[in-house]
């Protein structure tokens, strides 16, 4: 006798993504992020606030119709816990990282960036409710978990990682194009006209760097990991960046 699991577990099966329906959700789903890439960036100041976190529902929304799980996208509760341990490991060796670096003459004018020459409550605002809700939940979501999720099934998860994090490093284009007139250690070293070359240098970096999330993601099976690891790299460094800039003015 048939039972209700049964013939759930059949219309799933029957509900698998053909090529043509996948790679038209890869196709809107990257549509829906050129879009918010660009409201973020030219829109009002706080619009990312509310434009990531919808666009991210509107993802998951979208990859779940197409049948991936919540292991798919690195959204089960079952794999938290490891995620979580692997989050902390990866905050501990940022954070100690920077404060390295930060105390190197050689490095540390690299911390000094001018958006964040603020009050230090502001930047506790800013790393711990701003970057999580308005970038890390997003691109976390987007490239980590839905991305990552669609290109996974038919291309493996070398060349899944290769491909969401290619798209990683693209989406940094737009952010990229005032950083160095934000940092005076990144203009001095990419030299006159260097906006093209700082903008293919963020372009490389970042997707390196999503190389690295999607390997955590995979290996801790959450994407609380590759979460962690990047709130650390942007958190922390906001936070390290405003204490180099108060102690400046002391």
């Amino acid at each position: 006798m048939e039972t209700v699991t049964t013939r759930f577990a059949a219309g799933r099966q029957n509900a698998a993504p053909t090529p043509r329906r996948r790679a038209l959700v890869v196709a809107v789903t990257i549509a829906l992020l050129v879009a918010v890439n660009l409201t973020i960036g030219f829109g009002p100041a706080k619009i990312g606030l509310i434009a990531g976190p919808a666009v991210a529902v509107v993802l998951v929304g979208l990859a779940r119709r197409m049948g991936l799980t919540w292991h798919d996208l690195g959204l089960s509760k079952h794999t938290w816990r490891k995620g979580a341990a692997y989050a902390g490991v990866a905050l501990l060796i940022v954070g100690a990282i920077y404060v390295i670096g930060a105390l190197l003459p050689l490095t540390s004018t690299m911390f000094l960036d001018v958006r964040y020459d603020i009050a230090i409550g502001s930047a506790l605002f800013l790393a711990l409710v701003i970057i999580p809700i308005k970038t890390v939940l997003l691109e976390e979501i987007a490239f980590r978990g839905v991305l990552l999720g669609l290109f996974r099934r038919p291309l493996g998860a070398a060349w899944a990682a290769g491909a969401s994090s290619a798209l990683f490093g693209l989406w940094h284009i737009l952010p990229a194009l005032g950083l160095g007139s934000q940092n005076k250690a990144v203009d001095a070293a990419a030299g006159p006209g260097s906006q093209l070359l700082v903008v293919a240098g963020v372009v490389a970096f970042t997707a390196l760097a999503g190389v690295l999330f999607a390997e955590l993601r995979r290996r801790s099976g959450s994407i609380l990991a590759s979460a962690g690891l990047h709130w650390a790299t942007n958190g922390l460094g906001v936070l390290l960046s405003s204490v180099l800039w108060a102690a400046k003015t002391v």
